[in-house]
């Protein structure tokens, strides 16, 4: 028997309900009442814009250097595939249409219950390896912290630095929605501030006029140009939870404000400081980008710089914990938001320090940003093109119907156009993946060359919309 809608956080009283900052939110998936809308898109820019002044930035953007690519190609790859920001502004119009998460929107495409095996695939799995992967980060730039105060470089207090830094990205998470929106706009104003200094550093010792040694030819040039697109666009192709930082909006905010603002925000840090990232490999051994980079700063700052990548790791990884948490509710597990966002910060600790303590950082951001995309990118094709099918008319409440006769309950709970799509995409991704640990055939043919992400992103999306209409499920505006 399908079971009903969940209601528990529904949200108390008038006005802005549970969502105030400094409060814990109590709404869950639950449709954000109209009266209880409030806010402007152009303050997504800010949530954006924290999670992105970012220290993996720098990571990635000496990672393509370190391929091979000469210094001007290697700033077009990070123009490019940074593009695909505007996808993750793009659903996110969704949010102030439905008035729920992502995480429930995505089951007028996939139905009931196959949205429940996306969404704890998507939601939930990966969600949990990036706050695994950021975390890493952050333990690792702040490793240096307890010797200034005395304390043994030691395994249990490298365990008790992950602990810290995932605890405090816990607790936002836990606040939600409202105090993540009053908090962004500092944290990127300081961040940014601590990231100019590193750049500015950096840049004074860029080698301007740099080219690799042995110059990339044929078949090899190319791989390497399509490897470095993959690992830059992999980051947006992430982000399908953008539906949930704008679900509070008024229904009537304007969709190119939200998509643009959403966009934006995540665009320009991520450009710069991976272009940053870039330079430094012209001229540093990025190999060890931690140790690179400290050793271009003054002795006092390189605590005020562990400081800033533990503060943007905490704004990155509260905004995945917090849509986490939503999607354990949205594949049906009876739990309370704040609950469910403790099982998931529980669930990425421990990855994080398997990865701190037993994993080579630096191979697991490149192992893991090359081979997500060939789940990500479908999913994010299947659900841009759900939103342009539908002009993004969604109705939260049928969206949390989840009875047999409900509008999203298709053919036993499941949409075969939308799970179709997003195999075929994911098929194609995987036959045209060349990942350094792994490689398709349509990639070994074409010499290493790896096309996952347009391929995956455009396969899902052209799938979904022609089978839409060979299944019938053809979305239809919302009366």
């Amino acid at each position: 028997m399908a079971q009903p809608p969940i209601t528990r956080d529904a949200s108390p009283g008038p006005g802005r309900g549970s969502d105030r900052a400094g409060q814990v939110e109590t709404r869950g998936i639950d449709q954000v009442p109209d009266g209880e809308r409030h806010g402007r898109p152009a303050e997504l820019f800010a949530v954006w814009a924290a999670p992105n002044v970012s220290y993996l930035s720098f990571v990635v953007g000496a990672a393509l250097v370190l391929i091979g690519l000469p210094l001007g190609e290697a700033v077009a790859v990070v123009l490019a595939g940074n593009l695909l920001w505007l996808l993750t502004g793009y659903v996110a119009i969704s949010g102030p249409a439905a008035g729920t998460a992502g995480s429930v929107i995505s089951r007028a495409m996939y139905g009931i219950r196959a949205n429940r095996a996306v969404v704890a695939v998507t939601g939930w799995l990966i969600s949990s390896l990036y706050l695994a992967l950021n975390w890493s980060a952050a333990s690792i730039a702040a490793l240096g912290l307890p010797e200034l105060l005395g304390l043994p470089g030691t395994v249990a207090v490298e365990a008790v630095v992950v602990c810290l830094i995932a605890g405090a990205t816990v607790l936002v998470a836990l606040f939600g929605h409202a105090t993540i929106v009053r908090l962004y706009p500092a944290l990127t104003v300081l961040l940014t501030v601590v990231f100019v200094v590193v750049s500015v550093l950096v840049v004074l010792r860029a080698d301007w006029s740099y080219a690799p040694a042995e110059p990339l030819t044929g078949a090899a040039h190319l791989a390497a140009l399509a490897s470095g697109f993959t690992l830059v666009a992999s980051a947006p192709l992430s982000y399908a939870n953008s539906p949930d930082l704008a679900r509070y909006l008024p229904r009537g905010s304007s969709p190119r404000a939200v998509a643009l603002w959403t966009a934006a925000g995540a665009y320009l840090p991520s450009v710069v400081f991976t272009v940053v990232g870039v330079l430094a490999a012209t001229s540093l051994d990025m190999t060890d980008p931690q140790r690179a980079l400290e050793g271009v700063m003054p002795g006092w700052f390189v605590p005020v710089f562990a400081l800033g990548v533990v503060g943007n790791t905490v704004a990155n990884n509260a905004m995945t914990a917090y849509s986490a948490g939503l999607s354990v509710q949205s594949i049906g597990v009876r739990l309370p938001r704040a609950a469910a966002v403790l099982v998931v910060g529980a669930v990425g600790a421990g990855l994080t320090l398997f990865a701190v303590l037993v994993f080579d950082f630096l191979t697991a951001v490149n192992t893991m940003m090359e081979l997500v995309v060939v789940v990500t990118g479908p999913c994010m094709g299947v659900f841009a093109a759900d939103v342009l099918l539908r002009r993004a008319a969604y109705d939260g409440r049928a969206l949390l119907d989840e009875r047999p006769d409900s509008a999203h309950w298709y053919r036993a709970g499941i949409n075969p156009a939308g799970v179709c799509a997003t195999l075929v995409g994911i098929g194609g991704a995987v036959l045209c993946a060349g990942a350094s640990t792994w490689s398709g055939p349509v990639a070994d043919a074409l010499g290493g060359v790896n096309l996952a992400v347009p391929v995956g992103v455009l396969g899902g999306a052209v799938a979904y919309t022609v089978l839409a209409r060979v299944f019938g499920t053809l979305p239809r505006p919302a009366r």
